[in-house]
């Protein structure tokens, strides 16, 4: 009761914040500044031309030697920049957010004309859907600031977001798990500054990718890159995608500060530079769960409050000749307790759930210009993550025991380093390795009722270590024909194998705003540490760790797309795929049992990598870029999964959904006297096709007392497809020196129930349902000043 009271307080508060009017008729304006880098060699642009489109009276500036540019009196609202320099190509960036509590800043690449000029002016050919790593051809879009924000559903959350694009699907319950055409989210890569990371979501455990909650809050967020497929050849170690998350720099010229209280967290941002008159710059932000505040006080009283923490920052040090360093980092807390009452009694909890895990990243980039074709890019990082697991639940008596337990730690140190050199406009090349090192603890048990014994999963702690290189080409061989091939290398301590893996990549400019892509690449992943070092038992007792040596797991990508740009504004993409996967780790002998299906931290089972796996789909994007205060993306993905263990039947995967659509509409109305103030409205509806799941045999599972499924007839069986409405209200105030933002935004507006998938509870002895994520309103409030 107290917990509804509290949120229809919060519910009118915002409603009476929609209803306020701007008194003032004054017209407020901030400031654009950033600096002007080629693309190619990172060099500074001096003299290059920006202004913001449509401005009266024009405004505008120019770069000085160091690529520094500064643009003031900006009404508040929206602005679209132009940048142009001699023997470039112009670039457009639309449709900029321009609040009145905080500047706007920028770094703005700009890449090299075809045919270098030396007195007159390419034109325009940069469009939204392109990326800055001019590297990736194929299955690429960027994610950029403001659409993390504006997108309904996002709620804040950087993962969340990519659910939107076509070929990716989420679980439906409303975890990060990111499913890539069909792939298991395991295989998806999380990388922050270019590195590599583990992943960041709270509540997480070894091996997986979900969590209910990023641990890196948008605030942060630059803009970023996510790639689904036939990947560049600097990328490895990942099969499924890879999601490139990049932190912004912080103000180097004024202390600005945001304030936010929601639902999901309360936090607080600051930034701003070290000295008046540098260029340094420092960028933090430090969350804490709100139901955990709010439980503090009080006034919450069931149990299972989820409790987190997380800071992130950005440390941001140009030099004049020993180059620019960033020193970054995220890290993150979080515990839960969950107690499960008997339902024919009340007050006798029959089971009890607690975990907690944390995360730490920190590391330091350096990039330096050997010259004006060439620069060194650098990175030294150093994470951990580690979780504790454990549950108690009733037995053959009323008194709780432990049923299972997991203590597993990973700590990993990395070395990235690449040289990039540009011949000339027509030939860039790059030259790199990976370098990771793991040092691990993982110890996992559980207790099996059948045999009255507890059963050790895991329990090792050991060291592991991973290299990759990699050599990229990109040819530009006419002004309407680029290439890009390379080859990629890696291989492990833990087996013999090293891995040479071609890729290729094409894209050719058609009249009229068309082109057409194409790409195939080979590309192979490590599988968790956890699944080289379990404890596998034969039927006397004896164990052994069988996995210790798996190969690496591989595929093969072939990609063919068509891009039009109907108009200014309005974007289509269609692109085709096919996945040929192999040396997937299966079941020995004859079964139906894979790692491709994999959801669980580590495998109990013999592995030989000898699995098979095939993913083949056609996406579409239809995108109407924001303009004239409205925008629309609708995305839809018709594709097929199937996998092949060692009983040699092909089968569907559990991520075989077939189908994948996405709707989302937004309109932001300008209002007050002074059309200072914003209402936006957005909404999201989505479609997810049903997962496969696995039909489990009662009579067995009681006589066991854990879940046995029938693997004979593995994955047959569908959960229900998966509708949810997002929709989402903000309302933004600019006053002078700050401004304020209410927002709500509602997960699953019509409250769906849709059943994705089954689990045996054996203390009730029954199989039990879940349900997709019901309707939750999230409200927030921000504050920047």
């Amino acid at each position: 009761m107290k917990m509804k009271k509290l949120c229809l307080q919060l519910l009118i508060m915002s409603l009476i914040a929609f209803m306020a009017t701007d008194l003032s008729a004054q017209v407020l304006t901030q400031t654009i500044r950033g600096k002007i880098i080629d693309t190619d060699s990172k060099s500074p642009i001096a003299f290059a031309n920006i202004i913001v489109t449509g401005s009266q009276p024009l405004l505008g500036a120019t770069s000085d030697t160091d690529g520094y540019f500064t643009i003031e009196a900006v009404p508040v609202g929206r602005a679209t920049i132009k940048v142009s320099y001699i023997g470039y190509e112009d670039k457009l960036i639309p449709n900029l957010v321009v609040i009145s509590g905080k500047e706007t800043v920028l770094d703005i690449e700009l890449k090299e004309s075809f045919e270098t000029l030396n007195e007159v002016t390419v034109s325009a050919r940069q469009h939204k859907s392109e990326i800055n790593n001019e590297m990736a051809q194929v299955s690429s879009r960027s994610l950029s600031v403001e659409e993390s924000k504006r997108y309904a559903g996002g709620i804040g959350d950087p993962a969340r977001l990519v659910s939107s694009f076509a070929g990716v699907g989420s679980t439906g319950e409303g975890n990060n798990d990111i499913i890539v055409r069909g792939n298991n989210p395991r295989y998806i890569q999380w990388k922050l500054e270019g590195t590599e990371i583990p992943n960041p979501n709270h509540f997480s455990q070894e091996g997986l990718t979900g969590g209910p909650i990023n641990a890196l809050n948008s605030q942060m967020l630059a803009n970023s890159e996510f790639y689904t497929g036939a990947f560049a050849p600097e990328f490895g170690n990942a099969l499924s995608g890879i999601f490139d998350m990049r932190l912004r720099k912080g103000n180097s010229e004024k202390r600005e500060h945001s304030f936010s209280i929601g639902v999901l967290g309360t936090d607080l941002t600051t930034e701003g530079p070290f000295k008046k008159g540098g260029k340094s710059s420092y960028l933090i932000n430090y969350r804490y769960s709100t139901l955990a505040i709010i439980s503090s006080l009080g006034f919450l009283d069931f149990g299972g409050v989820p409790k987190y923490q997380d800071l992130s920052f950005k440390v941001f040090i140009p030099t004049e000749k020993a180059g620019t360093f960033s020193f970054f980092g995220l890290g993150g807390l979080n515990n839960i307790k969950s107690e499960f009452y008997d339902p024919e009694n009340e007050e006798e909890v029959n089971e009890e759930f607690q975990q907690k895990g944390q995360l730490g990243v920190a590391g330091v980039s350096h990039i330096i210009n050997l010259n004006k074709k060439a620069y060194i890019s650098s990175t030294l990082s150093y994470s951990n993550n580690g979780s504790e697991y454990s549950s108690s639940r009733i037995f053959d008596s009323s008194v709780l025991q432990e049923d299972q337990k997991a203590n597993t730690s990973n700590n990993i140190v990395r070395l990235n380093t690449s040289l990039n050199y540009k011949l000339n406009n027509r030939h860039q090349f790059q030259l790199g390795s990976v370098s990771s090192q793991f040092n691990f603890d993982f110890k996992t048990r559980y207790f099996d009722s059948a045999a009255d014994q507890f059963i050790q999963g895991q329990d090792i702690t050991g060291t592991a270590s991973l290299y990759q290189s990699f050599i990229t080409w990109k040819w530009r061989a006419s002004e309407k024909l680029s290439l890009v091939n390379g080859i990629h290398s890696q291989n492990t301590s833990e087996n013999d194998e090293i891995t040479f893996e071609p890729r290729s990549s094409l894209r050719y400019e058609l009249p009229k705003g068309q082109a057409i892509t194409a790409g195939i690449g080979v590309h192979s992943n490590m599988t968790s540490l956890s699944n080289y070092n379990t404890i596998v038992y034969d039927e006397e007792g004896n164990k052994s760790t069988p996995n210790s040596s798996l190969e690496l797991l591989k595929a093969r990508h072939y990609v063919l797309g068509y891009e039009n740009r109907l108009s200014k504004n309005l974007f289509l993409k269609v692109e085709g795929y096919y996945q040929d996967l192999y040396d997937i780790p299966v079941e020995e002998g004859n079964s139906s049992y894979s790692l491709i299906n994999q959801t669980y931290e580590f495998s109990d089972r013999v592995l030989v990598n000898e699995g098979k796996g095939r993913n083949i789909g056609l996406e579409l994007t239809l995108e109407r870029y924001f303009a004239n205060n409205y925008y629309f993306l609708v995305t839809g993905s018709l594709f097929d999964s199937k996998y092949k263990a060692s009983d040699d039947v092909w089968r569907n995967t559990l991520f075989n959904g077939n189908y994948i659509a996405n709707g989302l509409f937004g309109k932001e109305f300008m209002v007050g006297k002074s059309k200072n103030n914003v209402i936006g409205i957005n909404s999201k509806l989505s479609l997810l096709g049903a997962r496969r799941v696995m039909t489990i045999d009662l009579e067995k599972s009681i006589e066991s007392g854990s879940v046995v499924h029938d693997e004979a007839n593995a994955f047959q069986k569908k959960g229900e497809d998966v509708f949810s409405l997002n929709l989402a209200i903000s309302y933004r105030i600019n006053k002078p020196r700050l401004s304020h933002e209410f927002k709500i935004d509602v997960q699953n507006v019509t409250n769906n129930t849709a059943v994705i998938d089954y689990y045996y509870y054996d203390v009730n002895k029954s199989i039990e349902k879940v349900e997709q994520l019901p309707m939750l309103p999230v409200l927030s409030y921000t504050l920047n000043f």
